[in-house]
């Protein structure tokens, strides 16, 4: 696996906040990149091709991450030693939104990172805010945050909302953030690095923990391309993964394929899972203080293409 290269800045023109707010916004971009390119994952954008999903493709998700990261780097700088009070969160609200558009015109209006722009925008915010490093409190800090009222906007209702309206349940990007993150802590996160102390390559502990995060999340993506029948095979399928010993062992894989050809069928992506492993990578690349890995383990070679 190869390290996915940082910003080079001249550190004797920046002080040590900037330093770090452009460290945090290059992590963010590398966690977006390192999500996409990931393989192989069902029913997602990866190297083989664009999954459930018609409009699409790995370089329109390259392309989409890298115009957000001066936009993450906005929010680590507008944040640092600020108080958890409502004047930071709309200050982060306005640069989301902006990244927001931002991304709408590199992609031609395909929405590629909604929810990421939102998950890690607060990350990087709470991460920037005083300088800590623990996933934990980051995401703590991230979740007081999220809970914080913004300005009144425009009544636009998302998918999300429709899903929320639809089914009666709290899920989504925002329920997520404003629980302080769970989901990435206790199971994507638990799951990498449980693979990573088992000496098992990086990649395997990325596919693992999208797949404990699938069996756990209730992915608004997911009801809204495909319902809740859908929703039931990914959780229940990704479960059965991970009970056939993940993507380390034959069984696992195919499993793994089975699922991804069904979601394939559906139409469903679990869209809102990969956002939170985009997370769940960001926050352990910063507890780790290191770069982050992309995945050229060539695994479309043996799986062939979507």
């Amino acid at each position: 696996m190869q390290m996915i290269p940082m910003l080079e800045i001249d550190a004797g023109l920046l002080p040590l906040c900037a330093l770090r707010n452009h460290a945090l916004a290059a992590l963010a971009e590398q966690a977006l990149i390192a999500e996409a390119e990931l393989t192989p994952k069902p029913g997602l954008v990866d190297r083989r091709g664009s999954g459930a999903h018609n409009d699409l493709s790995l370089n329109l998700m390259r392309l989409s991450a890298t115009s957000l990261r001066p936009f993450f780097a906005a929010m680590g700088a507008i944040a640092t030693g600020r108080d958890l009070d409502v004047s930071l969160r709309r200050d982060l609200a306005a640069i989301g939104r902006d990244a927001e558009r931002k991304m709408y015109q590199v992609t031609g209006g395909v929405n590629t990172h909604k929810g990421a722009i939102w998950n890690l925008g607060l990350l990087v915010a709470a991460a920037a805010r005083n300088g800590l490093t623990h996933s934990g409190e980051i995401a703590a800090d991230a979740g007081t945050i999220a809970r914080l009222p913004d300005r009144p906007q425009p009544a636009l209702i998302t998918h999300g909302d429709m899903v929320r309206n639809r089914y009666g349940i709290v899920a989504g990007a925002r329920a997520e953030a404003a629980s302080g993150f769970p989901h990435v802590l206790e199971s994507g996160l638990v799951t990498l690095r449980m693979v990573r102390a088992a000496k098992l390559p990086e990649e395997i502990g990325r596919l693992d923990a999208l797949l404990s995060l699938m069996s756990e999340v209730d992915d608004t993506c997911v009801l809204y391309r495909g319902g809740g029948d859908a929703l039931s095979v990914v959780k229940s399928r990704a479960q059965a993964v991970l009970l056939a010993g993940g993507c380390a062992t034959a069984e696992g894989r195919r499993r793994m394929r089975e699922l991804d050809q069904e979601l394939i069928a559906r139409h469903a992506s679990p869209g809102g899972s990969a956002d939170l492993l985009a997370a769940t990578i960001f926050l352990d690349a910063v507890e780790r203080q290191s770069e982050i890995r992309r995945d050229h383990s060539r695994w479309e070679e043996q799986d062939g293409a979507s």
